[in-house]
């Protein structure tokens, strides 16, 4: 029992040794304040080397303060983290039959980039929670309209009259088909033995016909006579441009809807909102809104649960994990949404492109949940309703789970599915606030973050809920080009986001905490950091070329806090990553594409929203791809770098590693010519050991271009057109310093 005599349904925790991190950043700001001084006060004179070198000097001196900047926000998500932890047993035992009504939303827009198949995964896998099948509720968003993601769904929905079943007879673990007989499950005994080879057959056998429907193009045509949800294809004319198509696939509030051993099914419902070609649909924020709509005419749950159709459930506990939060007597009331983290299925043992935000999931996000919550992160989130349709928090928001009432049969399947496809029609949000004050925001490529920001400044907080078990497994990119566009789109969103009205340090101003809003701006600021990296990243090595020094001395006192900063961040940064459960291999390439990111993708990021403020430009969304050809998966499971594909960012950042290489090349040749090395590494070395630092980051790169014949290397032209603009910028750099 607790204090205030009630028993919490979670609780939270704050980590020891905060106290000491606080002196130890402190040091660290101390040191950044020389370094600052430095710069300051030592800036070469004009009779010393003319106006070439002072503006090295003073674009080193602008980087380094922009880095201090963001340091000081990275600080604000490591100044307070707070850690929850739920009590499920409490839940059952308190609420009993008198659980909320769930609905899970899915959305999937391209079966080309998602296949059908791994649609159908996601979907069981939130079919099959623990949970009341009569309160739960499944929809499929499909923006792309598909007849093969209809069968597919067809399919599935036949698939778990027998995979439910087995999940509850067995407790399995995860309960995403693919995931799990992927695993090597083994029997406890020869009656699951039995059953486990019965149901894997029947997956295979559903697998085989999508995947065979997939590649033909078609749904098979006996399937489209026996099941008249087919038919409202015939005024199908394209992806873009149809009507609304709803589908109650399974019925929930039917008792007649059982699976083979007598259980009720949660309810299952298919949505091709409507699309024409002269009309804005705002991508998912418009899908999500027509969902909300659909679903509160259908079953109304208190609760929303959105993934994204390659994030399946890999914790059948997660529905209750998050009720704890919401239904807490004391704290639940103020609760708008809980996030769970966002991690992946597909990452290789050392994270080849540090996609798994390993550090983000288990540090930073707890960091924002101490200043009033995590952000929304699009997916793995669950929802109050009303919250999310725009109601502001107050202590009326009381809730009495105890009096929600279960779904009743007041009309037929058909008089439902014709009520509720109004509300998915083109014009329903026609001089509405949808968009706008109720649902997700319009008009930002990251719906999800403003719209959780938005929920925060109406009074709501948010939690994160970090459980041991990963409640959600999505996929991560597979190759270097799909990372680099996916961290573009995030980086042109998020810089959008702090670049509008809605910037959190003036539209969150007295609405959420200050620390909140400076965690915020160190997310939103991410494609910001693209100049000053690119910065340090280039000039020093430059420099090199007619050894001009821009740091101190290895014997001057100046040399002291440059050392202690770069000793004490990196070593921090890796201890922080280990901790997270990496390794010392994944986070030298964590440290790679954060580099990769900064001088490609964010910079793009940067230079797109600067030309749409000009009104030269247009955002606009990208799917990014969820499948891979055999030989690409291949070399990203034997973590190989994928360049095979030409593009801007690509040629780049390979410009830039030649560069670099031919600096250094030219350090090495004076070097042997002069036999001065040791007055070389004395006068130059910081700037020596970063050209080196940049070189031996830029391996995998130099190999693409130059050591490897598979069809992952880089492609000829990039590499051409790298050693060209290489050759050009040292040159040219060269005689201009000379000048």
């Amino acid at each position: 029992m607790g204090s205030e005599g009630y028993d919490p349904l979670f609780v939270t925790t704050r980590p020891k040794g905060i106290a000491l991190y606080r002196v130890f950043a402190t040091s660290i700001f101390l040191a950044i304040c020389a370094v600052w001084t430095y710069r300051a006060t030592q800036m070469p004179r004009k009779e010393e080397g003319g106006w070439t070198i002072r503006w090295g000097w003073a674009a080193m001196f602008g980087a380094e303060m922009w880095f201090t900047l963001y340091w000081i926000l990275t600080q604000a998500l490591r100044w307070n983290p707070v850690y929850r932890s739920t009590f499920k047993d409490r839940l059952s035992n308190r609420y009993k039959n008198h659980m909320p009504r769930v609905d899970v939303f899915v959305c999937t827009a391209d079966p080309n980039l998602e296949p059908p198949i791994m649609v159908v995964n996601t979907v069981l896998s939130v079919m099959a929670y623990d949970y009341p099948p009569e309160k739960l509720s499944i929809y499929l968003s499909d923006d792309g309209g598909s007849q093969l993601t209809f069968y597919s769904l067809v399919e599935a929905s036949k698939f778990s009259k027998y995979w439910l079943p087995y999940c509850r007879k067995y407790e399995i673990e995860p309960r995403c088909p693919a995931a799990y007989f992927k695993s090597l499950p083994e029997p406890r005994d020869a009656a699951q033995a039995a059953s486990l080879a019965s149901i894997k057959k029947l997956y295979e056998k559903m697998e085989a016909r999508i995947e065979l429907s997939t590649k033909l193009g078609q749904s098979y045509e006996e399937i489209q006579s026996k099941h008249k949800g087919f038919s409202k294809w015939d005024s199908y004319s394209s992806r873009h441009d149809h009507d609304t198509i709803l589908e109650i696939l399974i019925d929930g509030r039917s008792p007649e809807e059982k699976d083979v051993e007598g259980w009720p099914l949660p309810t299952l419902v298919y949505l091709a909102r409507e699309k024409r070609p002269q009309y804005i649909h705002h991508y998912k924020a418009g899908a999500m809104n027509a969902l909300i709509r659909v679903s509160s005419k259908i079953s109304n749950g208190e609760i929303i649960l959105n993934v994204d159709c390659d994030v399946y459930s890999n914790n059948s506990q997660s529905i209750r994990d998050a009720l704890c939060c919401f239904m807490d007597e004391k704290y639940g009331q103020e609760i708008a949404f809980v996030q769970l983290p966002q991690m992946f299925s597909n990452i290789t043992k050392n994270d080849l492109y540090g996609s798994s935000f390993r550090v983000a999931m288990q540090v930073e996000f707890h960091g924002l949940d101490g200043f009033g919550g995590p952000t929304y992160l699009g997916t793995g989130c669950f929802h109050r309703r009303d919250a999310l349709c725009g109601r502001n928090f107050s202590k009326d928001c009381l809730v009495k789970w105890k009096s929600q009432n279960q779904m009743t049969i007041e009309v037929s399947t058909q008089e439902l599915e014709e009520k509720a496809k109004c509300l998915a029609s083109r014009t329903y949000e026609v001089n509405s606030q949808w968009g706008k004050e109720v649902g997700l925001k319009y008009g930002f490529i990251v719906e999800d973050a403003i719209t959780g920001m938005t929920i925060q400044c109406r009074g709501w907080k948010s939690v994160l809920l970090n459980p041991i078990r990963p409640s959600f497994l999505g996929l991560a990119p597979t190759t270097l080009p799909q990372f680099l566009m996916q961290q573009k789109r995030w980086g042109e969103g998020l810089l959008q986001l702090v670049l509008s009205k809605y910037c959190p340090l003036w539209y969150g101003h007295k609405r959420i905490s200050f620390g909140h809003q400076l965690c915020y701006c160190h997310y939103g600021l991410w494609a910001a950091n693209c100049l000053a990296t690119l910065c340090y990243s280039t000039i020093p090595s430059l420099y090199l070329l007619k050894s001009i020094a821009l740091f101190p001395e290895i014997s001057s006192p100046w040399f002291l806090p440059f050392t202690y900063i770069i000793i004490s961040k990196y070593t921090y940064s890796s201890v922080e990553y280990l901790r997270s459960q990496g390794t010392i291999r994944g986070w030298w390439n964590e440290q790679r594409v954060w580099l990769y990111k900064r001088n490609s993708s964010y910079l793009f990021a940067f230079l797109t929203i600067v030309l749409k403020l000009l009104g030269l430009s247009n955002l606009t969304f990208v799917v990014t791809a969820k499948s891979a050809d055999k030989d690409v998966s291949e070399r990203y499971e034997n973590e190989i770098m994928e360049f095979g594909h030409s593009s801007p960012m690509i040629t780049l950042l390979a410009a830039l590693a030649l560069m670099n290489l031919l600096c250094f090349a030219t350090v090495l040749s004076k070097a042997a010519m002069d036999g001065g090395i040791m007055v070389i590494v004395e006068n130059m070395g910081l700037q020596i050991f970063l050209c080196v630092v940049l070189v031996l980051i830029n391996f995998p790169l130099y190999e693409a271009m130059f050591f490897r014949k598979d069809k992952g290397k880089m492609p000829r032209d990039v590499t051409v057109k790298s050693v060209v603009y290489a050759l050009v910028g040292c040159i040219g750099f060269s005689l201009l310093l000379k000048g």
